[in-house]
């Protein structure tokens, strides 16, 4: 497999002894991925805008860092936010903010939509591979924008924007919202074919319409939007809970054979999981706004493999692959959206894990994996995430290091894996580690 780009020069690391089960109950937080979208559509809004339930991660700070920079007012009171849209003067983002994260490239709806003209470096984030911006580019130019591609940014022009059928050709969640922001403003009447329809989608779609923009379903992922200007918005808006977090932490129960109440999360939004768990012989009980993991001896072997939503979540595939390490017998996990999301994959087979990759698939031989404490280390959010998990399955120590990829995009990670019983806790890389599995 491609080695992962560049090095974590982070020295920050986790230390996690492994072999307990998981017990009790945790909370779970506002979605990251429905977050930064709706921060970069308040700069529609003609006066302040409020969001409450907002997670205190460090890519919600940056992306206020990103409007700030264009002007705005970024103000947070705990999980509350309140953005002031109405000093925005500057329509060109920072290369130094852009980079370090792709939803940085949601600006370029909103100031395209309010002002005519956005200016925004190809944006970085996890090495998980290729996600190009041409389905944004393309579906801006529907709307009637000109657009200009020079050293590295993007230039786009449409002092008008005007409604237009538009078909995505790939169901991408990042052009879906970046074109319902564009459309937001746009005279006469936008449609938009083969969307994306995950839930973050439609809280973005919520949020616009409690703004006063017109938009309606009409039909599966086709979104009719009714352009308007003047928005404002009348109440605090609440974001969804963060449904990969609430699988991350369902995943980590059935790891480590516990039973764990997750808390303040939909369990509409994780039905692909659910069905997948009780597949795999975990007993899953659902309530209105939890789901509670029943301890679980045995696990099944199954395949896996993801697709966009309401299918299995790519950003919940590395988790699963871990936890069919104690599955008995073969399981199939197919990566179907991002090619370089195994990169935790050498890691794992480090600690012990039965796996074999080939191509966009990982095979996992449940009897052949005895995971045990070693030195590790992530290259995006989610690996981060199995690793950890990986950790607390396994016997002894384990130290993983990249933890500058896990503040991205879990809010009190530690310290909720604390509240369930787990023994983890910030260290440096350099730490020694007592057992004695990997010297």
């Amino acid at each position: 497999m491609n080695k992962p780009n560049g090095a974590n020069s982070d020295s920050r690391a986790l230390l996690v002894v492994g072999g307990k089960p998981l017990t009790g109950e945790v909370r779970i937080s506002g979605a990251k991925n429905s977050a930064l979208p709706l921060i970069c559509a308040s700069m529609l809004a003609d006066s302040p805008v409020i969001l409450t339930n907002v997670p205190l991660l460090q890519d919600v700070h940056l992306i206020c860092e990103v409007l700030t920079a264009l002007g705005a007012r970024c103000d947070f009171n705990n999980h509350e936010l309140t953005i002031d849209p109405t000093s925005i003067s500057r329509q060109d983002a920072p290369y130094e903010l852009v980079r370090k994260m792709r939803a940085s490239f949601l600006v370029t709806g909103p100031l395209l939509a309010k002002f005519g003209r956005a200016e925004v470096p190809l944006p970085g984030g996890c090495n998980i591979g290729p996600r190009p911006v041409d389905e944004h580019l393309r579906a801006f130019a529907e709307l009637g924008a000109e657009i200009e591609f020079k050293k590295g940014v993007v230039y786009a022009r449409g002092d008008t924007l005007k409604g237009a059928e538009v078909y995505f050709n790939i169901s991408s969640v990042g052009a879906t919202e970046n074109l319902l922001m564009a459309s937001a403003m746009a005279e006469g009447v936008t449609t938009l074919e083969h969307c994306a329809e995950e839930p973050e989608v439609a809280d973005l779609v919520d949020f616009l319409v409690s703004l006063g923009v017109d938009i309606r379903w009409e039909g599966p992922r086709r979104i009719v939007v009714h352009g308007k200007r003047d928005l404002r918005q009348s109440e605090p808006y609440n974001i969804i809970p963060d449904r990969i977090e609430a699988g991350t932490y369902a995943l980590a129960a059935v790891g480590t054979g516990g039973g764990v109440q997750v808390k303040n999360c939909r369990p509409q939004h994780m039905t692909a999981l659910i069905e997948k768990l009780r597949e795999m012989g975990v007993e899953v009980e659902t309530g209105d706004d939890r789901l509670t993991i029943a301890p679980t001896e045995k696990v099944e072997a199954t395949k896996v493999r993801t697709q966009p939503y309401p299918g299995f979540p790519t950003d919940l595939q590395p988790q699963m692959t871990t936890v069919l390490t104690r599955a008995g017998g073969l399981s199939v996990v197919t990566e179907t959206i991002f090619e370089q999301r195994f990169s935790y994959v050498p890691e794992l087979v480090r600690m012990g894990a039965g796996l074999l990759q080939q191509e966009n698939a990982v095979v996992v031989d449940g009897n052949k994996s005895r995971l045990t404490g070693a030195p590790v280390e992530a290259y995006d959010l989610r690996g981060f995430a199995a690793l950890t998990i990986a950790a607390l399955m396994a016997q002894g120590e384990s130290l993983i290091a990249g933890y500058n990829h896990l503040v991205r995009g879990y809010e009190d990670f530690i310290e909720k894996l604390t509240g369930l019983g787990a023994e983890v806790k910030l260290t440096d890389r350099s730490y020694k580690l007592k057992n004695n599995n990997h010297k």
